[in-house]
């Protein structure tokens, strides 16, 4: 068995629960947030260890799932995915080798078709170059489905923020990790099956709260040039303006949180922009 947890934070999706546990080949915590359906005794049917939050905390539930965890290493899967066999035996086996490589970023395959993942397909273009030392390809984002990370480099960095809930919470821990000088990297090798469900999900919403987070993200993160020009590309379209006044009702209260990451990081996802 590796040493890995697979934690998964999740809120009325027994059905996808049902599905998706018996994939699993490691030991897995669900962090349920206030789920109103059967999604919980799913869970413990399964022989999951289900951790009862009591409010819903979006991706910040998944903080709660490594805290409780015991091993070195955290995979995150959604309700909806599951990693290949093999997989996480072979994550830990890389995260031994590389110590100052935090976070593996795997290829996701999307339904029974097995679609190569857009996100998947840019990470192999290596715009970041391949750094000396590090496993792969380097990498300043990902899908939260598809990675492995070192247990305490997550927790040291804070996890995934509450303020940002659900919907591109990726992007701010991938600059935190990348600012106290832990490398990430896109592993192909490592394979993550992704079955998203239509059900409850609406697409206008999403797109307004990855607006939102795009717009918090970069004001917490990055220079105020680059604030701006986010705020300017929410503009284009109905969800990124509602997006863009959602995240201007949030910063009051995130004023004092703001901190630049070092020039280096800024510099590579300044390139990633450009892509």
């Amino acid at each position: 068995m590796p040493d890995v947890t697979i934690v998964i934070a999740t809120r009325d999706r027994a059905p996808e629960l049902r599905r998706s546990l018996g994939h699993h080949a490691a030991p897995v915590i669900v962090a349920d947030n206030a789920s109103r359906d059967g999604t919980v005794a799913v869970a413990e049917a399964a022989g999951a260890t289900v951790l009862r939050l009591p409010a819903n905390r979006g991706a910040a539930a998944r903080n709660a799932g490594a805290q409780l965890a015991a091993t070195r290493y955290i995979a995150f899967a959604d309700d909806d995915s599951w990693w290949a066999p093999g997989a996480l035996e072979r994550a830990a086996a890389i995260l031994d080798a590389h110590p100052r490589t935090a976070l593996l970023a795997a290829k996701i395959l999307v339904g029974e078709e097995e679609r190569v993942d857009p996100v998947s397909e840019r990470m192999a273009r290596a715009e970041l170059g391949r750094p000396e030392g590090m496993p792969g390809p380097a990498v300043l984002g990902f899908l939260a489905c598809s990675v492995v990370v070192r247990r305490d480099a997550f927790l040291d960095a804070g996890g995934f923020s509450g303020v940002l809930h659900f919907g591109g919470e990726e992007e701010l821990l991938a600059l935190d990790l990348a600012a106290a000088g832990w490398g990430l990297a896109y592993v192909p090798e490592l394979v993550v099956h992704h079955h998203p469900s239509p059900a409850g999900r609406d697409p206008a919403a999403r797109r307004r709260r990855q607006a939102r987070n795009r717009v918090l993200t970069a004001w917490l993160r990055r220079p105020l040039p680059a604030v701006a020009r986010t705020a300017a590309s929410a503009l284009a379209s109905r969800e990124g303006r509602a997006g863009l006044a959602d995240a201007a009702r949030a910063l009051p209260a995130l004023a004092r949180s703001r901190r630049p990451v070092p020039p280096a990081v800024e510099a590579a996802r300044a390139r990633l922009a450009r892509y």
